[in-house]
């Protein structure tokens, strides 16, 4: 698999610290997925009550992800992942109960994917062959080949199943903290710190599997 890490021959690494800048499509992320819901909520609780408040708060999420996939126009294993939480989230919006209910159940999508990666690392192709290979095909034709070159070797095969291992492990772990949070903390606080953990340990396991990656690299010379 191709290191995309190094620069090419000749050219300047930049100044370490020098030209740092968060993109504006981060911090739309950020704005959508973290301060939107919990303004949102806090404008319309008093007024329509908790669980309309709660249930007008899953909408920028989910219109900025609906938004997204209209604008790649793929649908791969990432954009599944993506709309079965937004159903699931809708589903769970449409059962109703109190509003700690609903917090919780929209955390539940992660326990069954999360189960799934685990099951998958007994399949032919795990799930995360699918999200690799999703990503390789983004980068170029060329990649994609390499990959679909190199998944059927047992190390890679074995590498593959690792991965889908850590992440059903991790997913698993996102969705019973989530949700406990989501039981046990004050509305206002759990909209506000949910999505960044929930960013958290999807960025931690993203670190991981580059780290991985690299190490598995190495290892081949």
């Amino acid at each position: 698999m191709p290191d995309q890490t190094s620069p090419p021959p000749g050219a300047q690494r930049p100044a370490a610290g020098k030209n740092f800048r968060i993109a504006p499509k981060t911090i739309a992320e950020l704005a959508v997925n973290i301060l939107l819901p919990w303004l949102v909520y806090r404008q319309l609780n008093k007024p329509y009550g908790e669980f309309d408040a709660l249930a007008a708060s899953a909408a920028p999420p989910i219109l900025w992800s609906l938004y997204e996939l209209a604008r790649f126009r793929k649908l791969d294993a990432l954009s599944l992942l993506v709309l079965g939480s937004i159903l699931l989230s809708l589903v769970a919006l449409a059962f109703g109960g109190s509003p700690r209910l609903l917090m919780v159940r929209e955390n539940l999508f992660s326990l069954p994917i999360g189960a799934a990666f685990l099951v998958s690392t007994c399949m032919a192709r795990p799930l995360i062959y699918y999200m690799a290979r999703a990503t390789f095909a983004r980068e170029s034709p060329a990649h994609l080949a390499m990959f679909e070159q190199a998944w059927r070797r047992p190390q890679v095969l074995r590498a593959l199943r690792i991965m889908s291992a850590v992440w059903g492990g991790g997913l698993i772990f996102q969705g019973v903290l989530l949700g406990w949070m989501a039981w046990t903390w004050p509305v206002e606080r759990y909209l506000l710190i949910s999505p960044i953990v929930g960013y958290g340990i999807i960025g931690a396991l993203a670190l991981w599997t580059y780290a991985y990656r690299r190490k598995l690299r190495r290892a081949a010379g």
